[in-house]
């Protein structure tokens, strides 16, 4: 069951650290073409309307659902948090940051059993990420990754029952994913496990991720979207479908997961 849950977390985990750090590394380029800033497509996110509702496939059965939710942050042009219940009348209201959320749960291997995740994440008004926490949970485990940008590090907690163990690395630790997880004692795929032991110091927190328009087949009709895509640990290929409002229709990860829009489930 363990090597099932790992997998996925750390293909989650390392996709939206590197989602959270293009905008500093990579968020200017531009390419030739159809291609755009990917800070364009991010704002897109940011400021959607509409969650997302996304259900997870895993080689084409579904094994369970999440919700991805931005909100965008306002405070009053004094600096204080607005509260509507005592919001003077004809103070300039101005963006403060946003905040994002990712909450779900999908199978695991052993009959009856769900791993339950919840993902939060807020930036600035300029798109950097100040602070990200990611919590799971499978009866009687669970697993929780904090990490402040300011403090440079992050702190991984592991609970089952009384038993507690908490550890944390600088972010320099984890440009070696392949020593970062042996030292947390969890199985890996030995494809993967291989590939992060031949090549550790070519493996960089920051992916270049590539933003461009694209299409996508709804039906029997054709729809413009916004697409990112990535390498992912050097070596696999993560892609996002995002629609002209910003909302998130299609996530391609490795080992054939996918999380589809509900609205485009046949």
């Amino acid at each position: 069951m363990l090597s099932r849950v790992s997998f996925p977390l750390i293909v989650l985990f390392w996709t939206v650290m590197n989602v959270l750090l293009w905008r500093s590394e990579f968020g200017g380029r531009s390419e030739l073409g159809n291609a755009l800033p990917t800070s364009v497509v991010l704002d897109k996110i940011l400021t959607a309307p509409d969650d997302s509702a996304l259900e997870i496939f895993h080689r084409g059965q579904k094994i369970g659902y999440c919700r991805w939710r931005a909100n965008v942050g306002e405070e009053l042009a004094t600096g204080k948090i607005g509260n509507e219940e005592y919001e003077p009348e004809g103070m300039i209201k101005r963006l403060s940051g946003y905040t994002v959320s990712l909450e779900g749960n999908f199978l695991l291997k052993a009959p009856g059993s769900r791993l339950s995740f919840q993902l939060h994440g807020d930036f600035t008004t300029g798109h950097a990420w100040k602070d990200l926490s990611l919590r799971a949970s499978a009866r009687p485990r669970a697993w929780e990754i904090q990490t402040i940008r300011s403090e440079e590090n992050l702190r991984f907690t592991f609970e089952e029952g009384d038993t507690k163990f908490q550890r944390q690395f600088k972010f320099a630790e984890l440009r070696d994913p392949g020593k970062l997880v042996r030292e947390l004692g969890y199985p890996v795929p030995p494809l993967l496990l291989n590939q992060w032991s031949q090549e550790p110091k070519s493996i960089a927190l920051g992916l270049a991720w590539e933003a461009r328009n694209d299409w996508l087949t709804v039906g029997h009709s054709k729809v413009r979207v916004y697409r990112l895509q990535a390498k992912l640990l050097d070596r696999y290929q993560a892609v996002i479908l995002v629609s002209r409002a910003g909302e998130i229709l299609r996530v391609e990860l490795p080992n054939e997961i996918v999380f589809l829009n509900d609205a485009l489930v046949l």
